[in-house]
Formats: C-alpha cells, structure tokens, sequence
C-alpha cells in the first residue's frame, strides 16, 4: 500500500533529480552553452553593424540624388509648359508635400496655377442625404447649359455629375458644353463651398480665357481598406474622369505609399478604365515625381497617350519628355523640323 512515506520519498526525489541537473546544467554543460550564445550573439551584432553600414551608404546616395535634382529641376523643367494654366484639385487628406511640390515644379515649368479647389469628405459621401443635396445643386448647372452625361457607376452618379459641373466652371471652354461667363462660374463654385463640398482659392472660376486648360488631381495617403468598393477611390474616378473630359490634359497625383501599393487610391486608378484617360504619378512627393508630373501633362498636350510613372504598378519610373518640332531653315529657304525640346518657330529665309 502507498503510504505516506512512499509520497515523501517521491517527493525528495523528484527535488534530488532537479537540483542534479542544474548542477550539472551550471557546470559540465555551462561552457559550450555559453560560448553558443556568445557565437550568435557576436554574428548578430556584425550584420546588425553591416546593415546599418548599408542603410548609412544609402542615405547618403539618396540625398546627393536629392541635392543633384534640386538643382538640376529648373533646367529639366524649363519651357516645358510655357503660358499653361493648371488648376490643382485635392481630395481630402491630400498631402500638402504633393502639393507644394507640383505647385513649384509648375512655376519652373512656365506654367501658372490659377487656383486649387479642395473636395472635402462630405463630397465622398454616398448616403441619401447627400445624394438629394447634390441632386439640387446639379439641377442648377441645368439653367447653364450643362447636361450630365451617363453615369459610369451608379454609386457615384451624382458626384460624377458635380464633378462634371466644377469642372466646366474652372477649365477652359470643355467639349460638349457651352461657355460659362465668369460670374456664372463663380456663382457655382459658390454654391458647391455653401453646401460644404469643397473650398476654393484663387481664381479658378476666372473668365474662359483666363481659366485652365490643364487639372492636377492631389490624392490622399491613405490606403483603401476596401479596394474598388472604397467609396473615396469611386468618387476620384468619377472626378478623374470628368476633368479629363473637359480638360487638355488631367495628371493624377500621390505620394509614395508605405502600405502595399494594391491598396492605393492610384492603384485602383490604374485598374480601371479612367486609366487610358488620365496620366498618373505616385512619388509626387519626390523631386522626380513633381518632374515627372509636369513631363507627364507636357508629353499628353502634344499628343502622347496617358501614362502611369512612379515606383509601383507604373509603366515606368518617369516620362521622357517629347520633343516639340520647331523649324530650321534649308539652303533653300524651305522649312523643315528639328525636335529641339522648346516651343516650335517658323523661321523662313528673306
């Protein structure tokens, strides 16, 4: 029978065998333990060392890349868009480093920005109550002329419709639509900003000839938790694509992302249709994406196609900028072009 002598003796067992073993855990084995650990510990530290070698050598790379584009910007971007006008339209949360950023690669281009008009979160909004304000404010652009065209999502039929109606009040004379006089214009952009879908500066709604012939889209930094069914990434469809329709050229801007890319408001832009309609840029913060932008508008007034440019998901990492045909003289006295990079002359003999 087990009795309580058995327990006791068990007892004193157990606690014999455990302190056995860390004495020989501390002694015999303690050596080889330690000198294990050392090892790996030693390895860590020398490719933490290398690492942090690597990232040192980097940076300093990165900013002699940044220093060199900060001087060379003015001379890449000289007469590329020489007596352009550029209207700036942000989304909520665009980030003022983009828009900084185009807003100074534009003046070095030789173009003018003649206003920025901010969307804000209430013009993403899809509930009814939205949908009946901006109904109202829609049917106003009516008694101007303005016919919204067919809706490419139901679900953002009506900001496609606003957008169709800002557009026409801040760009130049839009295809399909008749010319707004000034006041007209800045009668709508008001009505828009009274309701809280957007605030304005500048002279956007300015007189036609004074208007914009060229949009910039500022997007928001942040990741789309819902891809396509975003209703933010919708609505910037449905304004890239209104603007791109009453524009001579619409550029898409972001800055780079630190989320997975497929998560973008300009990667959902890329996998849609308005993608053969606008160019897109998505390091726009970076002194090459501002250049790039400005490339970007430039190459499409002289005919190129839209094109996606930056670090992910683009066609390319930046445009090459066309060169504009501009005349030489023959011994003949008869004309012929020369690609130059600069605004085109005809020069003739006397």
């Amino acid at each position: 029978m087990i009795d309580f002598r058995y327990h006791l003796v068990s007892i004193v067992a157990v606690f014999l065998a455990l302190a056995i073993g860390i004495v020989l855990g501390s002694t015999a084995l303690q050596g080889s333990t330690i000198d294990g650990l050392r090892a790996l510990s030693n390895s860590l530290r020398g490719q933490l060392n290398a690492t942090s070698t690597d990232r040192n050598t980097w940076e300093q790379l990165a900013n002699a890349d940044n220093s060199f584009l900060q001087i060379a910007a003015p001379k890449l971007l000289a007469g590329m868009l020489t007596g352009e006008k550029i209207v700036l339209v942000t989304e909520p949360g665009a980030p003022s480093s983009v828009i900084d950023g185009i807003q100074k690669a534009a003046g070095q281009s030789g173009a003018a920005i003649t206003g920025t008009v901010a969307l804000q979160p209430k013009f993403n909004e899809v509930s009814g109550t939205t949908k009946s304000s901006l109904t109202q404010l829609n049917d106003l652009a009516a008694s101007y002329g303005i016919v919204p065209k067919p809706a490419a999502d139901e679900q953002t039929a009506y900001q496609q419709d606003a957008a169709q109606v800002i557009a026409a009040a801040v760009l130049q004379k839009p295809a399909d639509v008749p010319l707004i006089a000034a006041a007209d214009a800045q009668t709508l952009l008001n009505a828009y900003a009274q309701a809280g879908y957007l605030t304005f500066s500048g002279t956007p709604a300015a007189a036609p000839a004074d208007r914009a012939s060229l949009a910039v889209i500022v997007t928001a930094p942040a990741a789309s938790t819902d891809g396509p069914k975003n209703p933010a990434d919708e609505v910037l469809l449905a304004v890239a694509g209104q603007f791109a329709a009453a524009s001579s050229a619409t550029l898409v801007a972001g800055q780079t992302m630190t989320a997975p890319q497929t998560t973008s408001p300009i990667s959902v832009l890329r996998n849609s249709s308005v993608s053969g309609q606008v160019s897109s840029v998505d390091n726009a913060d970076t002194i090459v994406g501002q250049v790039s932008s400005i490339w970007a508008l430039a190459n499409q007034l002289q005919g190129a196609k839209p094109n996606s440019y930056g670090v992910s998901g683009a066609s390319a990492g930046s445009p090459v900028p066309s060169p504009v045909p501009s005349a030489t003289v023959t011994p003949s006295g008869t004309p012929t072009s020369k690609g130059t990079g600069k605004v085109s002359k005809t020069v003739r003999s006397k």
